[in-house]
């Protein structure tokens, strides 16, 4: 019988992923730029579905068991994905005119994506695991799944 991942495993590998983009990003952007891009918008992309993953299936499941929703971790997080977002829409939004100095803002987005990830790792991730039935757990992948738009980052190379 095939072992189902836990939440926290499937999260925690697509934050290694994403994290793993973005460092190519950046390594590469001073040497290769169209080679950074193309690290970096499957980076945003892949962010962009993650945090959808989190805000339309994981984090109402969290608040529908705890009853903490406007005041709970999962607020805290919404914010910090609107700061996200805003980062990677900024960032973005330089390197398509040409200009890769976005250190500043890398830093920041950096900064924001250590803390928030380990909150999710640390508390959101392993308490809907120990929440949720295997039944549920398999229902939430299954959902993921349908969610899941083809791999296709939106931006022009």
């Amino acid at each position: 019988m095939k072992i189902m991942k836990t939440i926290k495993q499937f999260f925690e590998d697509d934050h290694k992923r994403l994290d793993e983009l973005f460092k190519n990003f950046q390594e590469l952007k001073n040497e290769n730029p169209q080679e950074a891009k193309q690290n970096f918008c499957p980076f945003r992309r892949g962010l962009f579905v993650h945090i959808q993953w989190e805000e339309e299936i994981l984090f109402p499941i969290f608040e529908e068991k705890t009853g903490m929703k406007d005041n709970g971790p999962t607020s805290v997080m919404r914010k910090e994905h609107i700061e996200i977002k805003d980062l990677l829409d900024r960032i973005r939004e330089k390197i398509k005119t040409g200009n890769f100095n976005t250190k500043d803002m890398d830093d920041s987005l950096s900064y924001i994506l250590r803390s928030h990830n380990d909150k999710e790792e640390n508390l959101l991730y392993p308490w809907i695991d120990q929440s949720v039935n295997d039944k549920e757990k398999k229902e939430i992948f299954e959902r993921i799944k349908e969610m899941t738009p083809p791999n296709v980052c939106g931006c022009s190379h």
